[in-house]
Order: C-alpha cells, then sequence, then structure tokens
C-alpha cells in the first residue's frame, strides 16, 4: 500500500474520538436546519462556524445528511442486490470505484442516512490509478458476478484524467468474467444516470433522479469488514 484514497494527514486530527463527537452534535443542528427547509450548505456554513468546524469536517457532515423526505424517498427506490438476477446495471463509474478504493486503502468512510458509504475523496477533474484500483475493480465486478446480472454498463467522465487508462484497466480485468460489459466515457455521466433503474452510485444527485439503485458498496464493506463513522443519530 503507497497511498491512502481520499486521506489528508490532518484527519488523524479531524476525526479524532473528540472531533467526531463534537461532529455528531454539529450534525443533529444541520439535520434540523434543513428538515426545516434551508439549504444543506448554507446550513453547514453556519453550523460549522458555531462549532468551529474545518472544511474536512463540514464536508464530511454535508456528505452524511439528507432531509428526512429525501431519506425516504432514497430507500423506497433502493433495490437488494439478491433482487439482480438476469437484470443490467448502470453504474457511476468514478464515484463507486474511487469509494472502493478508500475502502482498500483503509481510508475514511461515512455511514450517511440514506443507508450510503461516502468518502471524502474529491476528485475535480484529476485521477490517478493507485495501488488498490486493480482489487477495487475486481471486487465491483465479482460482486456482480455473484448477484447473477446478465450486463453492467459502466460509466466513466470524459473530462477526468486518466478516465482512458480506467477504462482500459476495466475491460483488461473484466475478461475474468461472464456477464456482458459495456465502457463508455461521457461528458455527462449524471444525466446520463437519471431516469435508469438498477444505478450504482452513492452521488446524492442521482439518488434523487433514478428509477432505483443498488447499495453495492455496503455489500463490498461485509466483504472487507472495513469500518466506517456515522455523524447522525
Amino acid at each position: 500500500m503507497n497511498a491512502k484514497r481520499g486521506y489528508v494527514p490532518e484527519d488523524e486530527r479531524n476525526f479524532s474520538v473528540e472531533a467526531i463527537h463534537i461532529m455528531q452534535i454539529a450534525s443533529r443542528h444541520v439535520r434540523y436546519l434543513i428538515n426545516e427547509g434551508y439549504d444543506l450548505k448554507q446550513a453547514s456554513t453556519f453550523v460549522g462556524n458555531h462549532f468551529l468546524l474545518s472544511e474536512r469536517q463540514r464536508l464530511a457532515v454535508m456528505r452524511s445528511l439528507a432531509t428526512d423526505e429525501q431519506h425516504a424517498v432514497r430507500q423506497s427506490r433502493q433495490v437488494q442486490i439478491s433482487d439482480l438476477e438476469g437484470k443490467e446495471v448502470w453504474i457511476d463509474g468514478f464515484n463507486t470505484i474511487i469509494t472502493l478504493e478508500v475502502m482498500l486503502s483503509e481510508g475514511i468512510l461515512f455511514e450517511c442516512m440514506d443507508g450510503t458509504i461516502r468518502d471524502l475523496a474529491a476528485l475535480r477533474g484529476t485521477y490517478r490509478l493507485i495501488s488498490e484500483t486493480s482489487e477495487a475493480v475486481r471486487m465491483l465486478l465479482q460482486t456482480l458476478q455473484k448477484a447473477r446480472i446478465s450486463k453492467a454498463t459502466i460509466l466513466l467522465d470524459e473530462p477526468v484524467s486518466n478516465s482512458g487508462r480506467l477504462k482500459a484497466l476495466i475491460a483488461n480485468i473484466g475478461e475474468e468474467f461472464a456477464f456482458g460489459l459495456d465502457i463508455q466515457i461521457l461528458r455527462n455521466v449524471d444525466r446520463s444516470l437519471y431516469g435508469r433503474e438498477n444505478v450504482i452510485t452513492s452521488d446524492s444527485v442521482i439518488l434523487d433522479h433514478c428509477v432505483s439503485w443498488v447499495n453495492l458498496a455496503v455489500e463490498c464493506m461485509k466483504e472487507t469488514g472495513a469500518q466506517s463513522i456515522q455523524l447522525w443519530n
């Protein structure tokens, strides 16, 4: 292991036991405000200033929370992985693979209100393959094979660096698996997943616009024994 995806040295302080306790209190305040109709970012800024949270801590709070209405809608759309036999899945490629990389490199993960697992790895157009990338891709495909899917369509963002290299790696590893595999590099992955069934992502915007989604990262956590932080209650 030569890298931790999404890790910065300050995380030892940002997510210490004491810091997590403060963030849990702050999360209760933010959750109340967003359920009253306040914008999530504005509420996180207001509460974050009060509790003197760092930018990383505020991001963790934002990614962990959802309104009660969002939570209910997302849960109603969730499809269990056991229901995928013979079906096609649509995968938000970078979103899913990066979370698995973080998981495999023992980075920081958050158990979020909507049931997803999220990380703090900011893409921002820059991505490079790390030592855990191949294992992350293989874990993704193995989990889908166990589910007996018929086809997986993996969408990668064109503007992101090394998307072509990741596509080639997925295609190479994908030759080991029996189901159909289509890997596409697109300019707007998010919108391409709107209205789709059996979407694999933790992106909140996509979850709010797809027909149904699969919580694959949680299934992978069961295999790896990885731990996550819960900031809400």
